[in-house]
Order: structure tokens, then C-alpha cells, then sequence
């Protein structure tokens, strides 16, 4: 062995054993912030009373924990002001209300009372068609070797549509979302579709179907294109807020969305 390939091998173990030390990374943490989870569903065929809202704070990004918001007034009222009181139970963080009353475009707003401040939040309850068959085939996805589900239902006639679908599959950990517009198929056939490599024969999917209004389908477009990649440290091209707006103090928003529909929702046995 010459001296230039001693050298070298020299090199490469020092390069290896560089490339395993930790590299530890300072992040700043910015104050914490409201985080607001309000999703008001109203599942077909139930009176909807028994309705959730869940608080929690943003926290720093290595923290193993969500920190959940206790002590706040958390309250939402229709439009001939009869008040529903959400009031946290034994879940710190989780405020339930027993006796809502669920209308079909009835508007509704929410209102939080959280550290001397005021969130208010303003949607409208809107229909859901229900989901009327199911198609399967093995030969789906984009190689053809995919088991394939197709959820089929009608576009609620004569009207502009937004629709929110999710997918609950027992191989991932995260639910499958996606939002649909009807603007080309209006009055039409509309479908979730899903294929997955791992589903066989007797896996469970469940699919979700909630009309929403054009604001939440904006605000999920930009949400659902945002985390669509990059890795864990790709910055978001902003702030993503939703419809939850402080009164007392504009700068200190909240994250999050208080939206209200009929919700659809079947489960399906692969076959």
C-alpha cells in the first residue's frame, strides 16, 4: 500500500465517522397560541345532540406533548340566539354540549372566552347527500395490481357543492383526506376513490363525506397542499388561519376552524 492510498482510506474513516455525530438543532419557540378543533358533525339518522370541541395551545417542536387548554367559556349560538354551552368534563381540554340542535343552513356561531380574550367563529350547517353504493375491483390503482374502492353518491341538485372526504385506513395511522368541488360535474354522480398495495381481503375502510362550505374547501385546499411534503423541516409558505378570529387583541389569533355539516359515513369490508 502506497502512501496516496493510505492517505485516502485514512480519509474516508474519518468522513464515516464524522457523518455519524448528532447534529443537534436550536429552534425558537414562538409564544403559544389558541388552537381551536371545532367539528360540528351531525351524522344521518341521530339527533346530533351530543357534540365536542376540543382546545389546546401550539408548543415547541420537539415536545412530546400537546399542551390542552382548561378553565375556558366555550359556548355557540344559532340564529334565534338560543345558546348551547360546551363545558370541559374529566378530559382536561374537551368541552362537550349534551343538548345541540342540528339544522340544515342554520348559521351558528362560536364563542371563546380564553385568558381575558374573546375568539368568535361564524358557519353554516350544511347537507350531506348520503353515500348510495359501493364498487370494488382488483385490477385498480395506477399499475392495475391495486385493490379499489369507489364510494359513490348524487351532488346535491341545482346548487355549487364542496365536499370534504376521508378515508380511515387500518394500515396508516392518519386518516386519508381530500376535497372535491362541483363545478364540472354539477348534478352528477361524484365518488371517493381509494386503492391501496397493502389492503386483502376482510380489511375494514370506513369513508367519511361532509358538505362544507367554499371558505373551509379554501382553507383545507391551502391546509392539505401545505403538509403534501417537504419533511419535517419544510417552512410553510404561511401562516395558515382559519376562521377563528380574536375580538379583544387581533394579533394573537388562534389556529384552527369551527365548521358544521351533515356527515355521511359507511364502512366497507374488502371483499
Amino acid at each position: 500500500m502506497n502512501y496516496t492510498q493510505s492517505i485516502s482510506i485514512i480519509l474516508m474513516l474519518f468522513f464515516i465517522i464524522s457523518c455519524e455525530e448528532v447534529i443537534e438543532v436550536d429552534l425558537d419557540t414562538a409564544p403559544p397560541r389558541l388552537v381551536v378543533e371545532a367539528s360540528i358533525n351531525w351524522d344521518k339518522d341521530t339527533d346530533g345532540n351530543q357534540q365536542y370541541i376540543k382546545l389546546t395551545t401550539t408548543t415547541d417542536y420537539f415536545s412530546n406533548t400537546i399542551p390542552t387548554v382548561s378553565g375556558a367559556t366555550v359556548f355557540v349560538t344559532n340564529s334565534s340566539t338560543i345558546i348551547f354551552d360546551f363545558v370541559e368534563g374529566n378530559n382536561p381540554g374537551i368541552y362537550e354540549c349534551s343538548n345541540f340542535l342540528p339544522v340544515i343552513n342554520e348559521s351558528y356561531t362560536l364563542t371563546i372566552v380564553y385568558k381575558g380574550e374573546t375568539f368568535v367563529a361564524t358557519d353554516k350547517l350544511l347537507a350531506t347527500p348520503p353515500i348510495k353504493r359501493i364498487e370494488q375491483k382488483y385490477d385498480g390503482g395506477i399499475l392495475g395490481d391495486n385493490i379499489e374502492v369507489k364510494f359513490i353518491y348524487d351532488d346535491i341538485a341545482n346548487e355549487s357543492n364542496y365536499y370534504l372526504q376521508q378515508i380511515d385506513d387500518p394500515y396508516k395511522a392518519i386518516p386519508e383526506f381530500g376535497i372535491l368541488e362541483d363545478r364540472f360535474f354539477e348534478n352528477n354522480e361524484l365518488f371517493g376513490l381509494y386503492f391501496s398495495e397493502d389492503l386483502k381481503i376482510g380489511d375494514q375502510l370506513t369513508f367519511t363525506l361532509n358538505g362544507i362550505t367554499q371558505n373551509y374547501y379554501n382553507y383545507m385546499n391551502i391546509l392539505l397542499g401545505q403538509s403534501g411534503g417537504g419533511g419535517p423541516f419544510n417552512t410553510p409558505t404561511s401562516t395558515i388561519r382559519g376562521n377563528v378570529v380574536n375580538q379583544t387583541n387581533f394579533d394573537n389569533f388562534a389556529l384552527g376552524y369551527f365548521r358544521l355539516s351533515e356527515r355521511a359515513r359507511v364502512t366497507y369490508i374488502i371483499e
